[in-house]
């Protein structure tokens, strides 16, 4: 059976969400955040790093959300929420996934942490780099209900955390494509399991 070691708030939920959407058994280890919103170190004993998502498979265990959403589409879901292999579809949807927290989250988590620290000239540099990367995905994402088309695939389960970060830094709101996007997110019937289960994605006063 998979263990999933699931830390409140964290990015943990978008692994939950496909779980759900697969249908598979887990075994669902829950942590809350220290008072300063860290991991506790109990994570440690699971994955060197410390950090959420981790996923155990038998002797496998992975601590990187995308490769773990790949990992399980691939094994237990014949690539369901993935574009076939091969097409120019499949590496979009590849570089849409990576692109999530390797280009996109940094900015939106400096103006967070910046104004939670009382950091507002550092938290003003990094806006027009949040409004850069938010006009791309608005302008990739069109008019289409979802990245790919008609169906939410791995990349827009990737998205969901990013975009709920973007919304508690109110910087959604000059994006109403977005804003409708991230509301089609949340309204799947397998994010609205997940959230039964392990909780919201965003603590209700903000980071």
């Amino acid at each position: 059976m998979l263990t999933l070691h699931h830390l409140a708030f964290s990015r943990s939920q978008r692994v939950l969400w496909l779980i759900e959407e697969l249908d598979l058994p887990v075994e669902l280890v829950r942590y809350d955040r220290t008072p300063e919103f860290r991991a506790p170190p109990e994570l440690k004993a699971v994955h060197p790093l410390g950090k959420s998502p981790a996923l155990q498979d038998g002797d496998l265990t992975l601590a990187e959300s995308a490769t773990i959403l790949r990992y399980l589409d691939e094994r237990y879901g014949q690539n369901r929420f993935s574009p076939a292999s091969g097409t120019a579809e499949h590496v979009v949807h590849e570089e849409w996934l990576d692109f999530v927290e390797s280009t996109a989250a940094g900015p939106v988590l400096t103006v967070l942490l910046s104004e939670r620290a009382g950091e507002e000239a550092a938290a003003d540099r990094a806006r027009p780099m949040v409004d850069n990367v938010l006009g791309y995905i608005a302008d990739g994402l069109g008019k289409k209900p979802f990245l790919m088309g008609d169906r939410p695939m791995l990349a827009d389960i990737q998205m969901t955390y990013f975009l709920a970060m973007v919304r508690m830094a109110k910087a959604l709101d000059n994006y109403p494509t977005l804003a409708a996007y991230l509301d089609r997110l949340e309204a799947q019937p397998g994010f609205q399991r997940a959230q039964d289960r392990g909780g919201p994605m965003m603590p209700d006063g903000g980071l």
